[in-house]
């Protein structure tokens, strides 16, 4: 379950230091390099929650399976890749197929949850947290080494062990579903799919518009709200709804966990994209000297995990991690282009630290909050609310960077950063406050 769910942030974060390199192979700028990013974003922004939903439906095993494969072939199209194109065609494939790996083992914990009675396995959604997060942070650090050893090529090579591992392992020990009893009629499903498209439509369209804010696309913006608007109708009135929104509606705080999963996206990619950047174009260090750089956020991340692992609070984790994200976010308005090495070590320590804090009280939270008939589908909306949060980050850091990856675009990164840390760190203290009148 643990490696199955690692390979969506190790395909997010790997790519990071590599988009230089691959520029420069192709005579790419990185206008046109940034949509290997952006196209795994669309992917798993929209995968997640169908994946999730197919989960709840088929069972964990076959759509895991089925995915991690899709993540091998994706690996092997892009180690070959003749041009961009078919390079940015092998990030929707891994992106797509990551899309089962996370949904896949929170609906497994869930159910054995269920069929042992234990409602509060803490130390196993530790662990999935933790390598969920280690990995994201880790990944700048891998992406560098695999690049100065292998090339570029090698950040796609390395997901065919990967998948490889995932598919001996799952098919070995996930298990399978329960066959109907003999003289028992199947159950017929009626899959939702105008709900399915115009979700896919919403999405995309807010997605595409989000990466390249202008006025004159503005009518994305249009399209996203009246495609929504349809889905919620349709939803309403469906007797299987893909996504059910009455039910989503009156589960405030699952909303909540969802508003807060964003806040925390984008401040970490803002700082796993948006920084390395400046590192390679402002600083002249190679991709690998970048990844060492950003490799304090994995020792912090790591022990901030290991400490909290068997806490269940979330509020108490949150208050702690969104005050500590914002600490780190201003920190960064100090940095200019000769400070000391050290310095910026100890900043991404700073940052390390809530990463882990937040991921792990966001998804405590969102396993408590969902009801086991949907919390494969709960599970891939959390995704994407996260992946909601990379793209906004990654349309602010292409604001910043306009003209190139420079001192004052990294401080007008780290004032947006800080603000959305803000945000996040207000929603805590206001339900603390209001938690405290009731009582």
């Amino acid at each position: 379950m643990v490696l199955g769910s690692v390979l969506n942030p190790l395909n997010t974060s790997l790519l990071a230091v590599a988009l230089v390199p691959i520029g420069v192979a192709f005579g790419a700028p990185p206008s046109e390099t940034a949509w290997l990013v952006s196209a795994l974003y669309l992917a798993c922004a929209v995968g997640q929650p169908v994946t999730g939903r197919l989960i709840d439906a088929y069972g964990p095993r076959r759509l895991y399976l089925l995915g991690t494969a899709m993540v091998g072939v994706g690996g092997l199209l892009g180690a070959f890749a003749p041009h961009l194109g078919v390079l940015v065609a092998a990030r929707v494939l891994i992106g797509l197929g990551t899309c089962a790996g996370y949904p896949a083992s929170m609906s497994l914990i869930k159910r054995e949850s269920s069929r042992t009675g234990q409602a509060s396995p803490a130390s196993l959604l530790a662990a999935l947290s933790f390598a969920n997060q280690v990995v994201a942070v880790v990944g700048p650090s891998l992406g560098g080494l695999l690049v100065d050893v292998g090339g570029w090529r090698a950040v796609f090579t390395v997901n065919v062990p990967f998948a490889v591992a995932c598919l001996v392992l799952g098919a070995l020990h996930l298990p399978r579903e329960p066959r109907p009893a003999p003289g028992t009629a199947r159950v017929r499903r009626r899959w939702d799919l105008l709900g399915i498209g115009l979700f896919t439509v919403a999405l995309v369209a807010l997605l595409l518009f989000l990466m390249d804010p202008a006025a004159a696309r503005l009518w994305m913006l249009g399209l996203a709200v009246a495609a929504g608007a349809g889905f919620v109708l349709r939803e309403l009135r469906a007797a299987e709804p893909f996504l059910d929104v009455r039910v989503l509606g009156q589960n405030r705080p699952l909303l909540v966990t969802y508003a807060r999963q964003l806040l925390t996206g984008v401040v970490m990619y803002s700082v796993v994209y948006g920084l390395p950047q400046w590192l390679e174009h402002g600083r002249g260090l190679t991709p690998s000297q970048t990844g060492l750089i950003l490799l304090p956020m994995f020792g912090t991340a790591m022990v901030g995990t290991v400490v909290t692992r068997k806490q269940r609070g979330v509020l108490g984790r949150l208050l702690l991690g969104s005050a500590m994200q914002l600490a780190a976010c201003v920190a960064l308005l100090a940095v200019h282009g000769s400070t000391p090495v050290v310095v910026l070590l100890v900043i991404m320590a700073l940052f390390g630290l809530p990463q882990a804090l937040n991921g792990l009280a966001n998804q405590n939270a969102l396993y408590d909050q969902a009801t086991p008939d949907q919390i494969g589908a709960a599970s891939g909306l959390f995704r994407t609310f996260m992946y909601l949060g990379a793209l906004t980050s990654s349309a602010a850091t292409a604001s910043a960077f306009r003209e190139a990856a420079d001192t004052s675009g990294l401080h007008a990164l780290a004032v947006f950063a800080a603000a959305c840390a803000a945000l996040l760190l207000a929603t805590v203290v206001a339900e603390l406050l209001l938690r405290r009148r009731s009582r």
